[in-house]
């Protein structure tokens, strides 16, 4: 059984990191063409390819309004385009463009260049533990999750 001090120190612990990377993130969008919501957006378009405005807005936990002036607003600078759905012209998805994934792909240089930035104070041992744990968490998050 885990002790509920160490609970909350890990707790406590990821929510700093969190804020940090999050500011830092932050940071580095300041020097793109674009806002912190795009860049979520554009990453979940990324990872599971063409979405609905529905969709997408389920996942970046936006209105379906809000989400269509965002979707407005990359599409006019070029990041993403509307497709309609071939069998059914009511359907519409949003499909990622060369501009946004090169965006995506700086942004996330950006990032890891900080890490590695961090992580050089550690031992090769310690970067491994940390990753190892980091996974370990994660893992069972989403398996706690997929049986919900």
């Amino acid at each position: 059984m885990t002790d509920q001090t160490q609970v909350a120190g890990i707790e406590k612990s990821l929510r700093h990191v969190s804020y940090i990377v999050k500011q830092k993130g932050r940071e580095i969008l300041d020097q793109f063409p674009i806002t912190p919501p795009q860049f979520v957006a554009l990453q979940w378009l990324q990872e599971e390819g063409d979405m609905t405005i529905g969709g997408l807005s389920q996942k970046i936990y936006l209105a379906c309004s809000t989400t269509t002036d965002l979707v407005d607003r990359m599409e006019r600078n070029g990041l993403v385009e509307r497709i309609k759905d071939k069998k059914d012209r009511r359907v519409v998805y949003i499909h990622l463009l060369e501009k946004g994934e090169n965006i995506i792909k700086e942004v996330v240089k950006e990032r890891q260049l900080y890490l590695q930035n961090i992580l050089s104070h550690f031992s090769a041992e310690e970067i491994h533990d940390v990753e190892k744990s980091i996974m370990m968490l994660h893992d069972e998050m989403t398996s706690l999750e997929d049986e919900q």
